[in-house]
C-alpha cells in the first residue's frame, strides 16, 4: 500500500513540475528592466522592457507593446540557444518518462508482471531525474547571465531582474526531481534486494556410493562380529557339555568296576 501510494504521489508531482516547466516557454517576462518616470523616480515606472526566449519586447505608458522577435536560429545569442536546448531536452526526457511512469506504476494494470514494471518505473525515475536537471541547468544559465550583465561595470545600460517564469521554471524543475526521488524510494527494495549471508559449517562430503559402501561395511563388519562371538559361545557350551559328558561316563564306569 505504502509502495502504491508512494507512485501515485509521485506521478502527481513529477507532473504538475512538467505542466510548470511547459509554461514557461510560452511565457513572457523571463527578465525585466523598469524605466523610471519624471526625474528617474524608482516609485512610479512608465515603461518596462522585458525579454523571453523569443522575443525582445518594450510597453510605455500607454499600454501599447512593441515587439522584435529573435532572428534566425544562428543569429541569437548563445546562452539563449543553450538555454532553450537544455529545457527542450528536459520536456523530451519528461514526455517519455511520464510515459514509461504510467506503465511502470503499481496501480496500473498494463506494464506485464511486477517485476517487469519495477525495471520499467526505474527506467521512468532516470528519465525524470535527468530531466529535471537539464531544466535546472538551463534556467540556471539564465540566471547567470543575467548577473553577469548586472555586476559587470563594463556592462552599461538597462538593468534586468529575473521574472516569474525562472522562479516558476526552477520549481518545476524540483518537483520533477522530487517525483523521481518518490519513484525511487518504492522500487529500491524490489531493484536491488539485501544480499543474505549464510555461513556453512566445514563438514567433509562423502560420495553416496562410498557413504553406502561405509555404512553397508560396519553393518557387515557389526554382523560378523556378532556371528563370531556367537560362534564362541556355542563352541564354549559345547566344550562344556563335552567334557561333562567325559566325566559322568567315567563315573559311572568306576563305579562299576
Amino acid at each position: 500500500m505504502r509502495k502504491r501510494l508512494a507512485q501515485i504521489f509521485g506521478f502527481l508531482v513529477s507532473t504538475t513540475g512538467w505542466i510548470f516547466v511547459a509554461c514557461t516557454m510560452a511565457m513572457d517576462h523571463w527578465k525585466v528592466a523598469e524605466i523610471g518616470g519624471k526625474g528617474g523616480s524608482n516609485i512610479i515606472s512608465i515603461a518596462w522592457y522585458w525579454s523571453n526566449l523569443w522575443k525582445d519586447c518594450f510597453i510605455d505608458s500607454t499600454a501599447v507593446v512593441n515587439c522584435r522577435d529573435f532572428a534566425v536560429l544562428w543569429g541569437v545569442e548563445k546562452y539563449i540557444q543553450g538555454v532553450r536546448g537544455l529545457v527542450m531536452i528536459g520536456l523530451s526526457l519528461g514526455f517519455f518518462g511520464a510515459i514509461l511512469a504510467f506503465l511502470g506504476m503499481e496501480c496500473t494494470f498494463i506494464g506485464g508482471n511486477d517485476k517487469t514494471k519495477d525495471k520499467v518505473l526505474f527506467i521512468a525515475t532516470v528519465f525524470h531525474f535527468v530531466g529535471g536537471l537539464s531544466n535546472c541547468a538551463g534556467y540556471c544559465l539564465y540566471i547567470n547571465q543575467i548577473a553577469t550583465d548586472t555586476f559587470n561595470p563594463t556592462v552599461t545600460g538597462l538593468q534586468f531582474i529575473p521574472g516569474t517564469p525562472i522562479f516558476l521554471g526552477l520549481v518545476g524543475a524540483f518537483l520533477i526531481m522530487g517525483g523521481a526521488i518518490l519513484y525511487a524510494v518504492s522500487i529500491l527494495k524490489d531493484i536491488f534486494p539485501k544480499s543474505s549471508t549464510y555461513v556453512y559449517s566445514a563438514m567433509s562430503y562423502v560420495h553416496p556410493k562410498s557413504r553406502n559402501t561405509t555404512i553397508h561395511g560396519k553393518y557387515s563388519n557389526g554382523s560378523r562380529r556378532s556371528r563370531e562371538s556367537e560362534g564362541s559361545k556355542i563352541s564354549t557350551i559345547s566344550k562344556g557339555s563335552v567334557s561333562r559328558t567325559n566325566i559322568g561316563v567315567t563315573s559311572d564306569r568306576d563305579a562299576f568296576v
